[in-house]
């Protein structure tokens, strides 16, 4: 099969144009570091035409892991000989920038042997500010056929079918006139050709320079920086709620319709509680992950996420993560299976790893019903200040402030004693221009996105709630969990957590919330015979609070699942996006530890309060 490159920077419009030529699917954002894999796809008009997608770079010469990548396979892919042509694609608007990287590209292919060339992109963004450019002035320096295009409106690509068509009957074979020529040499040639033949930038740059002033000034850039992450907290609440109910209300529905069909009471059981139950805990996640991928799709591809970025890279640097870190760990206080995938943004590997680290600690919206569960039972209902403030607000305040100050700690500590700090990047963000987003390749993503998910993680996910329901089920048919083996195995693990004041009811509980955190108060519920625990908790808190449970056990769960890792959800997917089980299971025994000691000394502590006031 024939093959051609397809290489450019980021924020050229490459992967745009990719999605047009191939009809694929491709991840398009206004944010350097995004596409990270090299892609490939029949061409739509030439299907017997592999178009190969390569990662944005700047240079030939990388300075990331992830050009060094790129940058390898695109001398691998010279050499071979089904590669009969090379796309080269830069920002017509930005020529000087693009220029050099393409000239770099044009060297490469011409002592190769390969023929290029050269797409000139943005057509839209000249014609609606009246700037002019020259191609046919530009491909006569350059040695090279340039064509303008639009990858958003689709213009000038039936130019580019006639280009490939007629070079690959041809065997053009590329001449030699930058096949000597030095890097030093070819920058300066493209600030010339780019101030000869390209727009001048003066409009466009005025244009982003007062959106600038605003986005990114001392006091409107802070309004406005909160109030669009306030639209994306609020976004992954609201806006997917309604669709979570009805995917919930849908299994649900589903369920009650078919196992009643089911005659074996064994089969109808796991069938409406493993499969059904287990495949609602995870399908519930899937508007969040699609909400909040279109939300950040839509800032990268406005070029705003680059500058959040820019906002909050001093403040986290400290703890050694980065300005982009920060839309990730956000997304993580509302859940942290979506904020896994956002982490995608970060592309330094060891920060990325750190963003990892830091997200299973954020205070996600499941633990929020154990938090609340907790707070009403041991903290007085009481208020100060009129009315205004009340203790239980509070509590929930600090148990948030905790989880994020414990993030924090955790990635700045490991990031000190890591080999890698010494070595890592600077931070270099490019401020790409402001555009309006793309909205169905966005939304394409998104759903991609969601697809992935069901896909890979729900297998996982499927699996464990099954061993848990078979363990909960037996031996006694499911009419009492606390002589099923998932009750003796809580009675084994009574005395791990006894020195918190903890029996084996709440050991229990522990053990069946690492399917999610929430579930917790309905075991809770079940073993104290209170049906539907999560939508009402009051006979929950009389019944915990009539067994007489210590105030520091109280305080040391809180503190447990602040920080504990405990959603299988997240663990599977943190697996699939590091390609590493054992930074999964590190993450999460870690946690594990951590939590458990943190609670032992909470609850001794406490323990000592309580005996010296009383």
């Amino acid at each position: 099969m024939n093959r051609v490159l397809l290489i450019g920077s980021p924020n050229s419009g490459k992967s745009s144009l990719f999605n047009r030529l191939t009809g694929l699917h491709q991840k398009v954002a206004n944010f350097p570091g995004i596409t990270v894999d090299v892609s490939s796809g029949a061409l739509a008009k030439m299907p017997d035409v592999e178009l190969l997608d390569f990662p944005g770079t700047y240079s030939l010469q990388p300075i990331s892991a992830e050009e060094e990548v790129a940058v390898e396979y695109f001398q691998r892919a010279l050499a071979d000989p089904e590669v009969r042509h090379v796309l080269c694609v830069v920002d017509a608007t930005r020529l000087e920038k693009s220029l050099y990287f393409t000239l770099q590209v044009t060297r490469e292919s011409q002592r190769h042997g390969k023929p290029i060339t050269i797409l000139a992109n943005m057509h839209d963004v000249l014609s609606a500010n009246g700037l002019s450019f020259d191609p046919e002035g530009l491909a006569r320096e350059v040695g090279a056929p340039v064509i303008l295009v639009s990858a958003r409106e689709g213009s000038g690509l039936d130019q580019v079918i006639e280009r490939l068509r007629s070079a690959l009957i041809s065997d053009d074979r590329a001449g030699g006139l930058w096949a000597d020529t030095p890097d030093a040499l070819l920058r300066g040639t493209a600030h010339q050709l780019a101030h000869k033949y390209g727009p001048s930038g003066d409009i466009l740059v005025r244009q982003q320079t007062r959106l600038d002033r605003f986005f990114l000034g001392t006091a409107t850039g802070g309004v406005a920086f909160f109030a669009i992450m306030l639209l994306l907290f609020q976004s992954i609440f609201t806006w997917s709620a309604p669709v979570m109910d009805a995917v919930e209300a849908g299994v649900v529905g589903l369920g009650e319709a078919l196992v009643p069909l089911i005659s074996n009471t064994v089969l109808a059981d796991f069938t409406s509680d493993a499969l059904f139950g287990g495949i609602g805990a995870f399908l519930v996640f899937v508007p969040q992950i699609f909400v909040l991928t279109f939300i950040i799709g839509l800032l990268e591809d406005s070029g705003y996420l680059a500058r959040a970025a820019l906002i909050c890279h001093r403040p986290l640097k400290i703890f050694g993560l980065t300005g982009k870190s920060f839309v990730p760990m956000l997304s993580g206080v509302a859940c942290a299976i979506p904020a896994v995938y956002a982490a995608r943004a970060v592309d330094s590997p060891r920060q990325r790893l750190m963003t990892y680290l830091a997200i299973p600690l954020m205070p996600c919206s499941a633990r929020l019903p154990v938090y609340a569960l907790l707070i009403a039972t041991f903290i007085p209902n009481d208020t100060v200040l009129f009315g205004l403030i009340g203790w239980q607000g509070v509590a929930m305040f600090s148990i948030y402030f905790f989880g994020m100050f414990c993030a924090l700690l955790v990635t700045g500590l490991v990031s000190r004693m890591s080999t890698l700090a010494k070595t890592e990047l600077p931070f270099v963000l490019e401020l790409p221009p402001y555009r309006l987003p793309s909205f169905r390749p966005i939304a394409r993503a998104a759903v991609n996105r969601c697809r992935h998910f069901v896909t890979k993680a729900g297998k996982v996910i499927l699996g464990v709630t099954v061993a848990v329901w078979v363990l909960g089920y037996f031996p006694n048919y499911g009419t009492d969990l606390a002589g099923s083996w998932l009750g003796t195995l809580g009675r084994f693990i009574e005395p791990v957590f006894a020195p918190i004041g903890l029996d084996w009811r709440y050991g229990v509980a522990i053990l069946s919330s690492f399917l999610a955190r929430e579930v917790f108060v309905g075991t809770l519920g079940t073993i104290f015979g209170i049906e539907g625990a999560e939508d009402n908790m009051l006979p929950l808190v009389d019944q915990i609070q009539a067994s007489a449970l210590p105030l520091g056990s109280g305080l040391a769960l809180l503190v447990f699942f602040a920080i504990a890792l405990q959603c299988v959800s997240t663990v599977a997917i943190l697996a699939r996006e590091s390609n590493s089980w054992r930074v999964a299971l590190t993450m999460l025994v870690s946690y594990l530890v951590a939590a458990y000691l943190a609670a032992l000394l909470t609850f001794n502590v406490t323990q000592g309060l309580v005996v010296f006031i009383g």
